[in-house]
């Protein structure tokens, strides 16, 4: 999943989000895209956190900035 960007990866879980909820696919089909949306949804809370991190570093930066 490393060439994996956040918002193809929210773009895929929405697809899932469908097809579960559409009550279309077989146990076996629901059971794999449950676990590939399991997967996508730490990738992207993952991302979140890391974008997270970084923008209190650049605030901390900026605010250490404006202190001098």
């Amino acid at each position: 999943m490393s060439e994996l960007t956040f918002e193809s990866a929210m773009k895929r879980l929405e697809e899932i989000t469908a097809l579960l909820e559409s009550g279309g696919l077989t146990l076996e089909e629901s059971t794999k895209c449950y676990e590939e949306g399991v997967k996508l949804s730490k990738f992207c809370s993952e991302k979140l956190e890391n974008a997270k991190l970084k923008i209190i570093q650049l605030t901390d930066r900026e605010g250490q900035q404006d202190g001098e």
